[in-house]
């Protein structure tokens, strides 16, 4: 049975068991195993002793659509196709060939279909989608939620800092940690398989056939793939290296940039190719962890609750709290990526000092190819642009500086966003929009002595953070992006009181 606060139901039409099939559309967790969806839209099937078809639609209307994206997408989706092909499920690819080509699919198969199962996510454009696509469905649709440890209706309090989000999971986690969904959902099954859609489906919405070239489709080719693979494989081969290669260094190592310390499994979270579950689940099973080991400490403390080993509790820190605070916030507050949502402390000291001249302005063009006066902040935007990551210390003085060379703190943060979800393999995502709304203040406290620009907004400077960390190589490494002739000088900055 799926834990009832993940599961919610999105209109109120009721079941249809004597139809053709469950129908399970997944849209976020783009997985096959520890999937909580899944084992949902499997539990129905044989309730209703009917076939399992999976939807996994990929459209081109989606804002900041790229090859990137497309890339990373379909690859998962290529692996998902080789997957189930031995499986009991009938699993239909669809990738949008044309803008809106996609529209009535949905509806078409849930028009067969005994119950709709789709994936809550509390971000970019799918809630709107789900919502939309549940009111005009005759049939009962749901949604599940897995995409954390603890469930997004496990409380209806927004947290406002990491410190008071980490207290409430040290009181509360602990009930949690036991539900988990199936690694192999799928094994063993046995249901009742549909061969086919009918004709008139198929033939109007056609099964996507791989491998697929993102530049045949009507997106955005100015950005790249990344070398970085997608899929639940790629996802898995990055989960051993990092578990055997890197968490014993994690703690020392994931603030270096010259350091491959991280973890690198973010973009695969956010695509759901790789469930938090599963992560979290293996780290655990390789440190001998058993519930016995969580402290009954609730300070708050980043260390030594969950009984592990200093790396362990650092990485878990950040793959736990952090993370799921970001899905917290977003999941209760519509205005998560607006100005608005930003603490009101921050608001007002950065507002208090929106008209304070500027030591140089920049617009989105000048920073996007990285042609500002500052090396540092133009390697962190070339790894952008190149790799679709930034290095997790830099990324923080990345956007401090587009605060302080932004024309109002409102046009800093629209161009934060741009850069980040149209770069960012991590983009769009609730954890993505933690980092970027971090740089204004959410989620910190104000900091002293109050500067211009800043206010009291935490301040960070290239000359500081150089001084912290090992940024030669680094330098060296992403000094220019391609397409950009080493050596040219930087875009003159605009005039302080200029256009944005």
């Amino acid at each position: 049975m799926i834990p009832e606060l993940r599961l919610q139901a999105c209109n109120t039409a009721p079941p249809r068991p004597q139809s053709d099939y469950v129908l399970y559309w997944m849209i976020a967790a783009r997985r096959t195993q520890w999937n909580f969806a899944l084992d949902r839209a499997v539990e129905l099937a044989r309730q209703y002793r009917r076939p399992l078809v999976i939807l996994e639609p990929l459209e081109c209307s989606y804002q900041w659509a790229c090859d990137r994206i497309h890339r990373f997408v379909m690859e998962g989706m290529e692996e998902n196709d080789r997957r189930l092909e031995s499986k009991p499920v009938l699993y239909y690819p669809y990738v949008e060939p044309l803008r809106g080509a996609g529209h009535g699919l949905l509806a078409a198969l849930a028009a067969r279909a005994c119950a709709v199962v789709t994936d809550d996510f509390p971000c970019f454009m799918l809630p709107r989608r789900v919502s939309g696509a549940a009111k005009g469905l005759a049939v009962r649709m749901e949604q599940v939620d897995g995409n954390g440890l603890l469930p997004l209706r496990a409380t209806e309090r927004v947290f406002p800092t990491a410190h008071a989000f980490r207290r409430y999971l040290q009181r509360s986690l602990g009930s949690f940690l036991p539900e988990r969904p199936k690694a192999d959902p799928l094994g063993r099954l046995s249901l009742p398989r549909l061969k086919e859609l009918p004709r008139a489906i198929s033939a109007r919405w056609p099964r996507a056939r791989f491998p697929l070239d993102p530049s045949g489709f009507p997106i955005d080719h100015s950005v790249p793939p990344v070398p970085t693979p997608g899929g639940a494989r790629a996802a898995g081969k990055a989960l051993e290296r990092f578990l055997e290669d890197r968490l014993d260094r994690y703690g020392e190592e994931r603030n270096q940039p010259e350091k491959e310390g991280t973890s690198g499994l973010s973009p695969y979270l956010h695509f759901g190719h790789l469930s938090a579950h599963e992560v979290v689940h293996r780290l655990l099973r390789r440190a001998g962890w058993t519930p016995a080991r969580l402290s009954k400490s609730v300070d708050g403390s980043r260390r030594g609750w969950w009984g592990v080993d200093p790396s362990s509790e650092a990485f878990l820190d950040q793959a736990v709290t952090w993370r799921e605070l970001g899905f917290n916030l977003s999941s209760k507050r519509p205005d998560y990526d607006q100005f608005s949502s930003l603490p009101t402390w921050a608001r007002s000291t950065l507002q208090k000092h929106a008209a304070d001249p500027r030591p140089v302005v920049y617009g989105l063009p000048e920073l996007e190819t990285a042609s500002t006066h500052d090396p540092l902040w133009n390697a962190a935007q070339n790894q952008l642009r190149r790799e679709g990551r930034i290095h997790n210390t830099l990324r923080m003085l990345w956007g401090k500086k587009i605060l302080e060379w932004s024309e109002s703190p409102e046009r800093a943060l629209e161009i934060l966003i741009e850069l980040n979800n149209k770069y960012a393999l991590d983009g769009r995502d609730p954890n993505s929009y933690s980092g970027i709304f971090w740089t204004l203040g959410r989620y910190d406290r104000p900091w002293g002595p109050e500067r211009p620009i800043f206010g009291t907004v935490r301040y960070m400077s290239s000359s500081n953070t150089a001084r912290k960390v090992r940024v030669r190589e680094y330098l060296a490494r992403y000094s220019e992006a391609a397409g950009v002739r080493p050596g040219a000088p930087p875009v003159p900055p605009r005039s302080p009181h200029g256009g944005g």
